[in-house]
């Protein structure tokens, strides 16, 4: 029986891999690899690091089948480097490397459609926007608004009541920030 090698990948360095990691371990994996990168990049260093390092009966633990498969898939020259054994699941989300590389693929194409179908919802959603006469994405921020918030708070206002008027405290917070007015005590 070999090790239990890791994978987590976030999209965004705004995202944190901790989670992952942190379940990974709890799996028994011995070592962890990482990426930061996109779902629709094939590019994934952690990820082609993990297939050199694999040896036959290791087993991959993932969190989610969605972190690797497309990388795997879009990358079948780092995949004929896997083990060649057979795969053999361990529970939901361990699968041993091997010969059964065309399931990575298949996940892989699914991750694919999966992608395309949110980037169309996506542009429908825009388009019937548009033809309201609505424009999509974060609104303006009414400045008369952040104005008042700003002078209730210099008035000894909490900024959580300050934002009550019909703005998100986060937002009231932010403009604070922007301003350089400090938190009231």
């Amino acid at each position: 029986m070999g090790d239990i090698l890791g994978y987590a990948r976030v999209s965004t360095g705004d995202q944190e891999v901790a989670g992952q990691t942190l379940r990974l371990e709890q799996a028994g994996a011995i070592r962890l690899f990482t990426d930061v990168k996109s779902g629709k990049s094939m590019d994934r260093p952690g990820l082609a690091e993990l297939l050199r390092c694999a040896r036959a009966g290791d087993t991959l633990a993932i969190v989610r089948l969605d972190r690797v498969a497309g990388g795997i898939a879009g990358n079948s020259q780092d995949a004929s480097r896997a083990p060649d054994q057979p795969a053999q699941p361990r529970g939901t989300n361990r699968h041993q490397l091997g010969r059964r590389r065309a399931i990575f693929h298949v996940f892989g194409a699914i991750a694919h459609f999966d992608r395309r179908l949110i980037s169309e919802r996506t542009k429908d959603g825009i388009a019937a926007a548009r033809v309201k006469r609505r424009k999509p994405g974060r609104q303006l921020l009414d400045m008369k608004k952040v104005e008042a918030a700003i002078k209730l708070i210099e008035a000894k206002t909490t900024p959580a009541e300050a934002a009550k008027l019909s703005l998100g405290r986060c937002t009231v917070y932010r403009e604070m920030r922007r301003l350089g007015i400090n938190r009231p005590a």
